[in-house]
């Protein structure tokens, strides 16, 4: 089913005709994909600086242009707005030309012009007057926020729009050897136009087929018939793991252009035995500090309530020995020493 890809109206002179445009054209060429040979995984492109080597985001890619002389022009967003942006949706005819003078190489992509329900009669009208007349309307429009050069000719029943490339973007044939003088005989030149008569005809585009595509349709058929496919891969997840190294790498990157100094990266454990080792000395210091806690909240009350019954005796006392709920001896230190678990 065709979409229509644009809304306007076709205007000439006091006539306006609202029509929607679709692609004429569609590409039915076999796209393959890049895959690795050994297991079929799609081979991703990856955007890389030059300079640098880092893969680079969207959202910091800029526009560069570089010059004859070797500068490099940079355009950030604002300087883009500055530019004339075509928004129109009317189809401007300005002139109608002999269709005769309209060179092909100058034809680009082409569309269909399809008119609404009210705007049929119009339509017509101007396309049998294309047709009677043998001309090409020669029109501006805006498609893709440009303006550019199109024409308006007759195919069938429909009328459609033909894109066009600019005078400057038609390059002359600039080949030496088409300048040397060739002597050609009246008896070549009457053999080479029997030739031609004899391969005249009319022309019927349906006549003719992509040879190579169906060739390349039947291999692929047949590889699929006798066991030369099989099922493609799912992509592979990324693993968290390198996610965490890219981060760290990026985080550590930073800091160093920022003129810091980056932390210096722990080593990694020797083995699991070792690691279990460490984990559980970390434990043993966390049970023996609040154990620690609690001996020096009850020696701190104790100090507090001899102070209050004694207020010229020193509050400083020596170590003291108390069994702890799970049966270990531990010293409950005066306040502001070290402890010492048992």
């Amino acid at each position: 089913m065709m979409r229509a890809i644009w809304n306007g109206a076709v205007s000439f002179g006091l006539v306006n005709v609202p029509v929607r445009l679709y692609a004429a054209t569609t590409n039915h060429d076999i796209r393959f994909h890049q895959v690795h040979e050994r297991d079929g995984g799609r081979i991703r492109q990856k955007r890389t600086c030059s300079v640098c080597g880092e893969e680079v985001q969207y959202s910091e890619i800029a526009k560069g242009y570089e010059t004859d002389d070797g500068q490099l022009i940079m355009l950030d967003d604002d300087d883009l707005a500055t530019l004339p942006v075509a928004s129109g949706h009317e189809i401007d005819v300005v002139q109608f030309v002999p269709s005769d003078q309209i060179d092909a190489l100058l034809l680009d992509k082409s569309y269909y012009l399809e008119p609404e329900n009210k705007a049929v009669k119009p339509y017509a009208l101007l396309r049998e007057a294309l047709r009677e007349t043998d001309r090409m309307a020669v029109v501006k429009v805006a498609l893709r926020q440009r303006e550019t050069l199109a024409l308006l000719r007759v195919r069938d029943e429909a009328i459609v729009l033909q894109t066009m490339l600019w005078s400057d973007e038609v390059r002359e044939p600039e080949f030496e050897t088409l300048r040397t003088e060739v002597d050609l005989r009246p008896q070549e030149m009457q053999m080479a136009s029997s030739l031609v008569e004899s391969l005249s005809g009319d022309f019927d585009s349906d006549q003719f087929e992509d040879d190579y595509r169906q060739a390349m349709v039947d291999l692929i058929e047949y590889k699929r018939e006798h066991g030369g496919g099989r099922p493609a891969p799912e992509p592979a997840v990324a693993d968290e793991g390198d996610d965490m190294t890219d981060l760290l790498t990026a985080l550590r990157r930073s800091v160093e252009a920022a003129g810091g100094k980056a932390p210096a990266e722990e080593p990694a454990a020797a083995s699991a035995d070792s690691g279990s080792e460490e984990a559980a000395a970390e434990e043993k210091p966390k049970r023996s500090r609040s154990r620690t806690k609690k001996t020096e909240e009850k020696t701190e009350e104790k100090a507090e309530e001899a102070t209050a019954e004694a207020p010229k005796k020193s509050t400083r006392r020596s170590p003291s020995k108390k069994k702890s709920e799970d049966g270990d001896e531990e010293t409950a230190p005066a306040k502001g020493r070290r402890t010492k678990s048992a």
